[in-house]
């Protein structure tokens, strides 16, 4: 029977599915509080002509909306990918409980791969992470889209 984390990380595919239909990196990520979900993204730097419009991002602005505060303390990010720096310092300033996520992002993540931005000891944040939840079905995703491209 599946868990939270396994349903949760379900809706962040359906959001990478619907990047790569937008011909975007297929990466998605949910906000859940409470067990329901406050905020969602899929990558659209593309169509959006916008470098920060990571699914990460996207979420934690539409979590920040929702609850009408930009520190998400009790709140849990799910996404596909392993975040990038970027998307790790904005889980740190918003002050994400929790990150779930996929797959590693051997050439730019920011959470294990490359760096260890989000659970650093040098921040007053720390992340608690886990990692590797459906992640060969989000790394299948990425994969298949990048054959396609190549």
């Amino acid at each position: 029977m599946p868990g939270p984390d396994d349903v949760f990380m379900r809706e962040a595919l359906v959001l990478a599915r619907q990047a790569e239909a937008n011909g975007e990196v297929p990466v998605g990520a949910v906000v859940v509080v409470d067990g329901e979900i406050i905020g969602r993204g899929f990558n659209s730097p593309i169509a959006k002509s916008d470098p920060t419009a990571h699914a990460e991002i996207l979420a934690l602005r539409e979590a920040g909306a929702s609850i009408r505060n930009y520190r998400l303390e009790a709140a849990t990010l799910y996404a596909t990918l392993e975040p990038c720096a970027m998307c790790a310092g904005a889980l740190v300033a918003a002050r994400i409980q929790r990150l779930v996520f996929g797959g590693r992002d051997l050439r730019f993540g920011g959470v294990r791969s490359k760096f260890r931005i989000a659970d650093s000891e040098l921040l007053n944040h720390r992340v608690e992470i886990v990692e590797g939840v459906l992640a060969p079905e989000c790394v299948e995703l990425m994969k298949k889209f990048f054959e396609q491209r190549r």
